[in-house]
């Protein structure tokens, strides 16, 4: 289910945060309002940074079906900035991984040419999917984050997955971060997104941003 969080686009100078992901990022088997998407609406709120939220992740979503969806999510939200969490469905289904990396890239332009920023989020398989397969995989978002120049959060689930205690983190069927994992799973990614909302330069391939320039926010660390 897609969960909006704010539709439509900010006041001008406001930013706007559109994040199009799967389960990881959708809530799948959470109280409403305690996954990191909600998580990180608090963080901008605590840290006075008048930048809205749409949420248009929805459960069991490739990257095929993201970049389906994305020319309507642009043009309905024009978002600011664009957080890409998708991939971990493609590897659950066996499917080829140079499809993945097409479909990230495919979406990377076509944010970039909308005239927004974009934060790629990476995923990792287990060992048991193979050695070759892990490595590819994991080089995906590596690869496009790099020939696009874009933000880049490695892994997601970085603390939480690899974590001493991780099978008390995730629910029953040891794919979905249970509710207190979902902190952790914002610290990932917010230092990488509290960059782009700081930063003044254009996207990569694109225009500036609809709205101006961010609003510089704060010292690192908070």
């Amino acid at each position: 289910m897609v969960g909006l969080c704010a539709a439509g686009a900010g006041a001008a100078g406001t930013p706007v945060i559109l994040v199009v992901g799967d389960s990881l990022s959708a809530e799948y088997g959470l109280k409403r309002g305690s996954g990191w998407v909600a998580l990180l609406e608090a963080r901008l709120a605590q840290e006075k940074i008048p930048a809205r939220v749409v949420n248009a992740s929805i459960s069991g979503d490739t990257t095929s079906g993201g970049r389906t969806r994305l020319a309507a999510l642009l043009a309905q939200h024009k978002p600011t900035h664009v957080i890409l969490e998708l991939g971990g469905n493609d590897a659950l289904r066996g499917l080829p991984v140079a499809g993945t990396q097409d479909n990230l890239a495919h979406m990377t332009q076509a944010v970039q040419k909308a005239g927004a920023r974009v934060l790629l989020v990476g995923m990792q398989v287990p060992p048991n999917y193979g050695s070759d397969y892990t490595r590819r995989f994991s080089a995906v978002f590596a690869d496009v984050a790099k020939q696009y120049k874009t933000g880049f959060v490695p892994f997601l689930l970085a603390g939480v997955a690899d974590a001493p205690n991780a099978r008390d983190l995730f629910q029953g069927d040891g794919i979905h971060p249970r509710a207190q994992a979902h902190p952790r799973i914002l610290e990932n990614v917010w230092p990488e997104l509290k960059k782009q909302l700081a930063g003044a330069e254009p996207p990569q391939g694109g225009q500036a941003p609809r709205g101006g320039s961010a609003k510089r926010v704060g010292a690192p660390g908070s």
